[in-house]
């Protein structure tokens, strides 16, 4: 295995705290964000994970917000906000080493463009998790849901690429590598399409989204939206159902709080324009009607804004266009 000298995993979150702390634990790690509780915490008592068991455990990775502060990076994973991404490409390309990797394991489909730009097309690449996780507050992340994580290979990076996917599976992190990353992108976006707004304006776990046959009409018609615009890309989702699939996974994950409800109700932006917006943003590009991700993107933004849709008003406006 080629040795990896250090780790540094942008975003101090649900999920960048999930993968620091397994991952601390068979490899040097820095977390870089700058929620200042967060840092304290860790700092101060390391990180607690209480595992899908219900067992928990402690781990001590590094943290700090002074990227500057970091040795030379020989792999990074960015899991900040899609809308924080063009910030941070820039510090992360200062101390990522020429022969390094920065991969991506974001929501969204644009975020691997800005890194790109900042550490050049050989040196990025982009995964897709189905790992879940939820704050329960500073130094403190619940495992949600265990998933698989895809990473895809990079010609001039793959022997680094395989090694990182063998820490992660080292760490208890179940991952691979996959030649069809813009699938699993795509897959993903429609389940966080269908999910993760709807979960954010009712303010319910994802499996509340199944206790009403409204609920699931809208989440099912938001994710088939998403199906369409990758069709039109020529991108075939990973599944061979989308309603099905994304009923299954709020199924699945009946209990965990969607990141969007997490940040509505933190009062922090949303990550509304990578998911819903890119969808419509795509769908104008392509002429491929996005009415009920349309709807979401502005509903949510109302909400961001101080001004909450009601129930009623998002049942209202989502069954004119569902």
């Amino acid at each position: 295995m080629q040795s990896i000298n250090h780790i540094a995993i942008w975003g101090v979150g649900a999920m960048g705290s999930l993968f620091s702390g397994y991952l601390s634990a068979v490899a040097p790690v820095t977390m870089v964000g700058n929620w200042q509780d967060q840092i304290d915490a860790v700092r101060r008592e390391g990180l607690t994970i209480h595992h899908v068991n219900g067992s928990a455990s402690r781990f001590f990775p590094a943290i700090t917000q002074h990227p500057t502060a970091l040795p030379v990076i020989d792999l990074a994973f960015v899991l900040v906000k899609s809308h924080q991404t063009s910030h941070i490409a820039a510090h992360l390309a200062r101390v990522l080493s020429p022969s390094g990797v920065v991969i991506t394991l974001q929501n969204g489909v644009s975020n691997l463009d800005a890194l790109t730009r900042a550490v050049g097309a050989e040196r990025a690449t982009q995964g897709v998790t189905a790992q879940g996780a939820t704050m329960l507050g500073p130094g403190e992340v619940r495992h949600a849901g265990a998933g698989p994580t895809h990473i895809a290979l990079l010609p001039a990076r793959a022997a680094l690429i395989e090694d990182s996917i063998a820490l992660l599976n080292q760490s208890g992190i179940e991952t691979t590598a996959t030649d069809s990353a813009p699938s699993l992108i795509w897959g993903k976006l429609a389940v966080n399409a269908g999910l993760n707004p709807l979960t954010a304006l009712l303010e319910v776990p994802n499996g509340g989204l199944l206790e009403t046959p409204q609920r699931t009409r809208f989440m099912v018609a938001a994710a088939r939206e998403v199906e369409a615009v990758a069709a039109a890309l020529g991108i075939a989702l990973p599944y061979r159902d989308v309603a099905a699939h994304a009923m299954n996974v709020a199924q699945m994950t009946g209990h965990n709080i969607s990141s969007m409800l997490q940040d509505v109700r933190r009062h922090v932006p949303t990550e509304i324009d990578a998911i819903c917006g890119a969808v419509v943003q795509r769908g104008v590009q392509l002429k491929i009607p996005t009415p009920v991700n349309a709807a979401l993107l502005h509903l949510i933004q109302a909400k961001e804004q101080g001004h909450p849709p009601t129930p009623a008003e998002v049942y209202r406006v989502l069954s004119q266009v569902a």
